[in-house]
């Protein structure tokens, strides 16, 4: 036999390659020879960590096998991480980022060394990585599907250099947001696949005839079972609570997800308005975007009684759009519409479904209510359409995606000069590179954010998000007390808004107030049940500093499992355990962080904490210290 003498064994392959290496070396050898060899230490220290075993790493290239899958992706998913931040400290040109592709297969072993397709599909997967991405094969998706808070988007059967047969694929997704989510993915039942998908195909096209499709959307609604109240993982309030699902995009263009995600984020920026309804905020509705839910789920996970879904087609100069809200109690329909109009009438539309809700739901609106709902800054179409597909950018939450946010958002201020939610929008994007640290001139950038900020409230003192800009640069400024009137003045104009909420927790902690921060940051995380992880370790923050460390360490438990590399929980964590006299649970984190990074200090972590509250300080120190850290 061709292979008689090797070793065989199935083992998960990591292969790591540099972007635009020849680039970096044609415009500067010597800072890039050393940056390669500083990156390639960090993720050779990371694999290790990991238990895996650096195979090889010739040129700008670096080769593992791990026994485990789980062991191989979360250590892809740490080195993606850390470079990022390495990243941040170096000229955008300078900057070296890494694809990286995991493969479950078989390889042959010998001294030491792998080969064969197993390794040969890791390298092939690596180059459909994006940069700074990570994708993995069918085999190894199979193996960490529910075993990793990550998200995952499948691209196809991908046919690549040297495989005979197609390789399953799947994009790794990083952001919070993402975790629990598979898209794209199409199971079909064996020998019959074909012709289902066929049959499926047909049906959407009948589907996108039109009414049809919507009677036949509506008589389909109608079968959801219901969610008893017992089931919730939240108490139902004494006020009407309501969900509303990203709007379905039935236009047949992916490109015009922006517009039908912009009706979506009107409805629950409207509805957040009024104090008299409790509105789910937008980050947690949209993790079901792309998923067959049913109301009652929903309904249990995010704790409320009622949920708006509906769908948006857009064709040239018109749109339809198909609205109903469901008890999700009972499963009945309290209203359904459908709006069949001229593209020129989206904002009335928009303001009829928040009326029509309002009054299903029995609530009575005042004139003030009802004038704050409909604020939109803009009767100007195009300007609105700019804001809207900007702010699908922003949510990207990278430069470059920033970037084209900016741009967007500048050319719906110059169609409309008095656009204050454009003004926001724009001043937001500056924040972003501050906080991400994408500029070099961050007192510049907070100068810009503050007088966007400022220029949008002179236009409309009813900008909620205007507000909270102007309220967080006062905060990066080190400004708590005009920070904090701010936020107030957010929490007022929005009292649905999470974010309003969450930022008063994070200047109360600040101001040495503690037990009001967590009051504030309970309730911003009961708005968004699938929280930005920022939330939770503020929160933690909160129960630690009020001495309520049995909370702050449930807290910081979900932090880690979120992002198992954090370190910031995972140091608070040990300090929590320490002063709640749990030391062997102290020592036991201590001793994962200084696996994790040998060199830490009590001294640098504090100093790389963002807080002036020395009070604070001096408790995670005192922490920390009894954990067993110097």
């Amino acid at each position: 036999m061709a292979d008689e003498g090797f070793k065989r064994k199935l083992t998960a392959v990591l292969s790591a390659d540099a972007v635009e290496y020849s680039r970096l070396m044609a415009e500067d050898e010597t800072s890039t020879v050393k940056t390669i060899a500083t990156y390639r230490e960090i993720i050779s220290s990371l694999i290790k960590q990991h238990r895996g075993r650096v195979v090889d790493s010739p040129g700008d290239n670096v080769l593992a096998e791990f026994s485990s899958v789980v062991d191989a992706v979360q250590c892809a998913v740490a080195v993606q991480n850390e470079i990022q931040t390495r990243n941040a400290e170096l000229a955008e040109n300078r900057r070296m980022e890494f694809r990286i592709g995991v493969n479950l297969g078989d390889v042959i072993d010998e001294d030491d060394r792998i080969y064969g397709d197993g390794v040969n599909i890791a390298a092939r997967l690596e180059s459909l990585a994006d940069p700074g991405g990570i994708c993995v094969s069918k085999t190894a998706f199979d193996q960490i599907e529910t075993k990793l808070p990550l998200g995952y988007e499948y691209i196809g059967e991908q046919r690549v250099k040297n495989i005979p047969k197609p390789v399953g694929a799947y994009r790794v997704l990083m952001k919070p947001e993402a975790v629990g989510k598979v898209i794209g993915e199409k199971r079909f039942l064996g020998r019959f696949s074909r012709r289902a998908a066929l049959a499926a195909i047909i049906i959407l096209f009948i589907a996108a005839g039109g009414l049809v499709g919507w009677n036949i959307y509506l008589q389909q609604s109608k079968k959801v079972k219901a969610a008893s109240e017992g089931n919730t993982e939240y108490p139902l309030l004494d006020k009407p609570s309501i969900a509303v699902l990203p709007f379905v995009n039935m236009s047949g263009d992916s490109g015009q997800e922006y517009f039908s995600d912009g009706i979506t984020e009107q409805i629950i920026t409207a509805l957040s308005k009024t104090p008299k309804l409790f509105v789910i905020a937008r980050n947690s509705t949209f993790t079901y975007k792309g998923k067959a839910v049913k109301v009652q789920q929903v309904g249990r996970e995010l704790g409320v009684k009622y949920v708006l879904e509906g769908s948006v087609r857009k064709a040239k100069d018109t749109v339809r759009i198909t609205a109903q809200l469901i008890d999700a109690q009972t499963g009945s329909h309290l209203w359904a519409d459908q709006y069949d109009r001229k593209l020129k009438d989206i904002f009335a539309i928009q303001d009829e479904i928040t009326l029509q809700i309002n009054t299903a739901l029995q609530v009575e609106l005042t004139k003030g209510d009802q004038a704050r709902m409909r604020a939109r800054g803009t009767d100007n179409l195009e300007a609105y359409l700019k804001a809207s597909q900007g702010l699908e950018y922003f949510f990207r939450f990278n430069s470059d995606d920033n970037i084209k946010a900016r741009q967007l958002a500048q050319e719906a201020i110059a169609l409309d000069p008095n656009y204050a939610y454009g003004y926001s929008l724009l001043g937001w994007t500056y924040m972003n590179d501050v906080m991400f640290h994408w500029t070099k001139s961050p007192k510049e950038y907070l100068k810009k954010a503050l007088e966007l900020g400022q220029k949008a409230l002179a236009l409309d003192e009813g900008q909620e998000t205007a507000h909270r800009l102007v309220g967080t640069v006062y905060l990066v400024k080190r400004q708590p007390g005009k920070a904090i009137g701010e936020f107030e003045r957010a929490v007022a104009v929005a009292p649905s808004s999470s974010f309003a909420h969450a930022g008063m927790g994070q200047i109360l902690i600040e101001m040495g107030r503690p037990e009001e921060a967590v009051t504030a940051l309970e309730k911003a995380v009961r708005l968004n049940p699938f929280p930005p992880i920022w939330f939770l370790t503020v929160l933690g923050r909160a129960y630690f500093f009020a001495g309520n460390y049995g909370e702050a360490i449930k807290v910081y438990q979900k932090c880690l499992h979120i992002a198992p590399t954090g370190m910031k929980a995972r140091a608070e964590l040990a300090a929590a355990y320490a002063l709640s006299g749990r030391k062997e649970e102290a020592h036991n984190i201590t001793a994962e962080i200084l696996k994790i990074n040998p060199r830490f200090t009590v001294e640098d972590f504090l100093h790389g904490i963002w807080s002036r509250n020395q009070d604070l300080k001096n408790l995670l120190a005192d922490g920390l210290r009894k954990a067993g850290l110097e």
